[in-house]
Parts: structure tokens; sequence; C-alpha cells
């Protein structure tokens, strides 16, 4: 076919048929060989049982308070998913007498349905439950009772991508509906409609919509209510553009009915990113509301609107609270008169205490790691933050933000993990256009000194920061005695707004780039070999690894990509693929689709190339970068590859794009794709040798 003067081959489009018998076929037949081959391999057994004691650690959250009850996800080590309990108090959830108030693992006979998000209403009587079955990215919302845990009878209703969000009335809430939903089966491939926000009313006949943007196709709505029931926020955003607008509306509730007011803007055009932190005051008495944004502030500033003078009709100007500073301000918690603020310092996090005029009141004593999980709110001064290591999963610590003092929460024993001693440094490659590019160097205490088997991982877009943070694989690897690389890409959100605007549209490549640049560096400074490196990203990382090996295949072992993008120009025409559209581009755009033709995977695969050794991993149900992907990719690199290295693709079935994948599943992805890895950088685990 010819798309904008171009001649473009698609000889596998039958492959975009997940349902179609030839598809199903070419699927069963592609699991079979794989399967074979993986069966061969002589580090498959040590790293399928190093995995299952890695998925049987016993693991919690972090407590999350809601209207006086506290909830807490905790896991033994023997479920697929985890089980979430409740009670009055810190010692209570985590205590052996926690009431369990949702089991996923009940939900299905292949415990393959996970709870996606719940939200409770803020007298505390009701809870929305969204579950998501087989890994989709649908949501079904049912309603329970929180004191009994029973379900209250309402419809289920369905959506994707939002929380059920109550209003102080306690008995409606909002939530995502799409004007042309398809089918809420997880496999679905055709594009999503346009969302409404929608309010749903406990035993109502008719739900209502709020909120529509019609004239834009690809609108995505956040929305918020403030903890004092005054307001409800929403920020309107074209797909996933790290750019919105901002809106208010005031909200009364009498005789037991909240009333939405008509919305005054606050931001109109999408000129920076706006987060909501929090109102401060009462409205008509000084009311404002405190917001994080990158307006004038790569690197993110804390501002304040004046809520009156908007309700006026007058400007409601940001004033700073809390001024741009060299660390990225990567999240703000709200802790009762304070806020804890998050800074990345080179990619690691440090939180710091201000009061809610912007006074720096010091930083906060927490170990060193990732921060992976939060919750506070204004209602009351302990908040809670889940930090994580490479090796080790969440750990839960309380903060008293009156006072700064810290102190752990023992949730559960999870005793020690199968990693040995490791060290981490900091290294830094130089791109191709000269910017210096940072990374994570992280060596197992038994790995050689000469140049050793190495892992090398990226993602590189959407302003996600990647941090040196848990991965069940890592610790899999790390005990191997393998090398763990961990890069900070362009495209990310390491270092602010620029550094991610420096790797999309236009300036994808300096993605590719940077990870070329790290990969170089670690041959050069002798950490590996090519014949010794191998290449890892999800997602947007799975094109990361799609793009990096067929720019450069002499330069890795070994290519794992996994639910990646891989076809870029036609990513826009399936399920919520148009979103994507901030950071890759409209393929419908003659500009557009030049500069992603030069990067695509799947267009840039050439018959006679000796490629890496590559094992493409999808999900059958994964509908937001649909397995179709990852199916034409493994498609065309099976027919081009020139070299002796295997060109295979492991599909499970009945799970989708990573969220809610039982943990036994997770461990025999995980160690599938580590003695694969493993077998073609010449790995062998310690007790094989």
């Amino acid at each position: 076919m010819m798309l904008h003067g171009h001649r473009i081959a698609d000889p596998y489009r039958w492959l975009e048929d997940p349902d179609s018998d030839e598809t199903r076929a070419w699927v069963d037949a592609q699991r079979a060989t794989t399967e074979s081959y993986l069966e061969t391999l002589p580090g498959r057994a040590w790293f399928s049982e190093t995995m299952r004691q890695v998925a049987s650690r016993p693991r919690a959250g972090i407590p999350h308070v809601y209207a006086g009850w506290y909830f807490l996800n905790r896991n033994d080590g023997t479920m697929p998913q985890d089980v979430w309990y409740v009670g009055r108090s810190v010692d209570e959830v985590g205590g052996p007498d926690a009431r369990v108030m949702l089991d996923p693992t009940s939900w299905s006979e292949d415990a393959t349905s996970s709870l996606s998000t719940f939200t409770v209403s803020d007298d505390g009587r009701y809870m929305a439950v969204a579950r998501s079955d087989a890994g989709s990215d649908w949501q079904r919302i049912h309603v329970l009772e929180v004191a009994t845990g029973q379900d209250t009878g309402e419809p289920e209703l369905v959506t994707k991508f939002a929380d059920p969000t109550w209003l102080p009335d306690n008995v409606s809430y909002l939530y995502n509906a799409f004007t042309h939903p398809g089918d809420a089966v997880g496999t679905q491939t055709g594009a999503l409609g346009r969302p409404q926000v929608m309010r749903h009313t406990l035993g109502g006949d008719a739900d209502e919509l709020v909120a529509d943007l019609p004239e834009l196709d690809r609108i995505i709505f956040d929305w918020d209510v403030s903890h004092d029931g005054h307001w409800l926020w929403l920020l309107p955003r074209q797909g996933t553009e790290n750019r919105n607008m901002l809106w208010a509306h005031p909200l009364v509730t009498r005789d037991g009915r909240t009333e939405i007011g008509e919305r005054i803007t606050l931001v109109g055009e999408p000129d920076a990113e706006y987060t909501v932190i929090r109102s401060v005051g009462e409205p008509g008495a000084g009311a404002t509301l405190l917001v994080l944004t990158d307006l004038d502030a790569s690197r993110g500033r804390v501002v304040s609107f004046d809520l009156d003078a908007a309700v006026a009709g007058l400007d409601p100007a940001p004033t700073t609270v809390i001024a741009e500073s060299d660390d990225v301000i990567s999240g703000v918690i709200t802790a009762g008169e304070h806020l804890l603020v998050e800074r990345l310092v080179d990619a690691t996090p440090r939180i710091g205490r201000y009061g809610l005029d912007g006074t720096d009141l010091g930083s906060v004593d927490l170990p060193a790691g990732a921060i992976v999980s939060s919750d506070g709110s204004p209602t009351r001064p302990h908040s809670y933050v889940g930090i994580s290591t490479v090796t080790e999963p969440t750990a839960a610590y309380e903060i008293d933000s009156e006072t700064g003092a810290t102190r752990p929460l023992d949730l559960v024993d999870s005793g020690s993990g199968v990693a040995g001693p490791y060290s981490v440094e900091r290294g830094r490659a130089t791109s191709k256009d000269g910017t210096r590019v940072p990374y994570f160097l992280i060596r197992p205490d038994n790995a050689p000194a000469s140049p050793s088997p190495t892992l090398l991982y990226g993602y590189g877009g959407f302003k996600i920061p990647v941090l040196a943070d848990y991965r069940p694989g890592w610790s899999g690897w790390l005990a191997a005695g393998g090398v763990l690389v961990i890069a900070n890409l362009r495209g990310g959100g390491e270092y602010g707004s620029d550094w991610y605007d420096d790797g999309r549209l236009d300036t994808k490549q300096h993605v590719f780039d940077d990870v070329i640049a790290v990969a170089e560096h670690l041959i050069e400074t002798g950490v590996t070999t090519p014949a010794q490196l191998a290449l890892h990203g999800r997602s947007n990382g799975g094109l990361l690894v799609g793009a990096a090996m067929t720019q450069r295949p002499d330069l890795f072992a070994v290519a794992l990509p996994t639910v990646g993008v891989l076809d870029i120009l036609r990513f826009h025409k399936f399920t919520i693929g148009a979103a994507w559209m901030s950071d890759y581009g409209n393929p419908d755009d003659a500009h557009d689709f030049e500069v992603e033709l030069a990067y695509s995977p799947l267009h840039n695969v050439h018959e006679g190339t000796s490629y890496p050794a590559t094992l493409v991993a999808t999900g059958d149900h994964d509908d937001r970068v649909v397995p179709l992907h990852s199916h034409k990719f493994t498609a065309t690199l099976q027919r081009a590859q020139a070299g002796e290295a295997p060109v295979l693709t492991r599909i499970e079935v009945s799970t989708g794009h990573g969220a809610g994948k039982p943990a036994q599943v997770q461990a025999a992805e995980w160690a599938d794709l580590l003695a694969f890895a493993a077998h073609h950088t010449g790995l062998v685990p310690p007790t094989l040798g």
C-alpha cells in the first residue's frame, strides 16, 4: 500500500484479527515452538525455582486510610493475588485478626481476575470496587458495604482508566463512559470512542452526563473532589499529553444530594501540566488551590490559584508557593496542614516537609530507595509511604507531618531474598548529540571483575521516571551473578519537562541514541561485551528494544521486547493507541509519518541481517498494547533473520499488559526471559557452574 508517497509492505496484516482461525493457529504453533526451545535451556529449571522463591516471599503494601477505615494488601507468598484487609487502625489491619475485605483470588477459577482499584465514600459506608478480568484494562465496578463486605446489588458498570470518585453526598460517584466502548472482553482491538464523565447515583434510574468535549476526539479526563467537599476538579488533556486544562466546579450538598455548579476555568489552554494538590480555606473567605505545575519551571514548582477571584470572574493567575529547584518535584503528598514534597535527586527520591505557605521545614529522614506508593490526606497529620530497592519489595513507613518523625511499620516478615549483596554505582554515557545519559550500574558481589553478562533495562517515554526500584526479575538475575543496568533515558521524567520533550515526537530518536550510548559505554568501560549484553524493556520500553535492536543488531546478544509498541505506523488505530500521539506523533500526518517510519521497529527489519537472539513477550488479553504488535514483529523478524540466533515469542494466555498478573504467572514469565537471556549471554547460575 502507498502511505504518504511510500510503498509500505504489511504481509502479516492478517495477524491483527485475534479471533481468526489463522491467527489462532499461528499463536498455537508459536507457543509450542517456544516451549519446546525453552525446555532445552540448561538454566530454565534454576531460574524457575529461583523466581518461585521470589514470588513466594511474604509481602505487604502500605496502609490506605478512608473515613476511619484502614485498608492493607498482604500476601503470605502462596496467593496468586494480594488479599485486602480492613480494620480501624494500623495495628489492627496489619495484625492476625484483620478482616478480609477483598480476596481477588476467589473471583475466578484461574485467579486471573484482579483488583484494579477501589474508592470509599466519605462517610465510610460504601466501597466502589473495580475488577479486571484476565488482565484487561476494562474495569467492572461493584459497590459493597464496608462494614459487612456485602454487595449492595447495584448494577455493574463497565469503564476504563479512571477511579470511581465519590461525591460528598456519599451516594453518587463519577466514572468514565465511552461513546463507542466495543466489547469489554479484553481481546478487542478497535479504537475506543471519546470518554465522558458520568455520574452514577445508587438506586438511580439513569446516569447523568457531567463533562464532555465532543470537539476533542482524543480527550482524557482526570478529576478529583476536594477533601472538604466544596470543589470538583476536572483536568482534561489530549491523550497522554503532559499538558492539561484545569476546571473547578463548586459543590453544594443539600437534602442528601450534591449539586455540581457551573464550570470555572482556571486554565483554559493546555500550556503546561497541572496537578491538583489540595484546596485551602473556605469559599468566599480566602479560598485557594495549590497545584503542582511545570509552567515556566521544567523541574516543577507549587503554585496557588485564587479560587475566590476565579468565582468572581477575575484572573486567578497562579503565584509561586514552592519555587523550582535543581531537582525535579515528582509528587506532593498532603498530610494535615503540611506538604510532603518528593524530589528526584539524580533519579533518587528525597522528601522535604513544607508548610501550606511554602515554608521549608526540612527534610524527612527515610532510608534510601524508590518511593513506590504513598497515602496522605489534608484531614490527618500522618501519611504513609512505601519504599523499595532493586531486590526488596515495599517497606512501609509512617510520617508524622507535624514533627517530621518517621517510623517503620512491621507489616510483614518477608524473610531474606534470593539475591546476595550487591553494589549500586552511577555511570554516565555520552549520547550521539553530546547529551550525558545517566544509568544505575548494579553489580552482585559475586560478579567477576572481567566483563560480565549484563541486562540493560530502559523505558524513555511519557515523562515516566525510571528508578532503581523493585522488579521481581532483578533478584533472579543478580542471584545468578549477572550485572544489571537501569538507564535514565530522555523521554522520561527523571530530569523535568525539558528532558521529556527532548525524547518525544521529532526527537524520539534521541531515546534510542541514548540507550545505544549506554550500551557502548558499558562495553568501552569493560563492564560487558556485545556477546554478553541483553536489552529489555516493556510497553514503550518494548518499542525501545525493537528500535535499538533493528538499528544496532551488532550491539546486543539478546533482545527482550515485552508488550511493545512495535508497529508505529498503525498504533493509533487500536484501543487507546491514539492517546499516545503525545509521544509518537500522528501517522496520518505526513511530517510525523516520516519521523515514525525512520524508527518503527516493524518497518526497519531487513532481510539478510543477523539479529540478536530475540524473545518477544506479550499477553493474549493485552487491550492496551494489543498483541498484534508483537505478532507482526515476530513473524517479520523470523522471516528476515539471517543469523543462527533464535527468534521466538512467548504468548501468555488470560493475561494483559501486566497489571493484575498472578504472582506465579509473573514468576514463570520472568524465569523464561532470564533463562533465555542467560543462555545467550553466557551467564551460568552458580549452582550450575
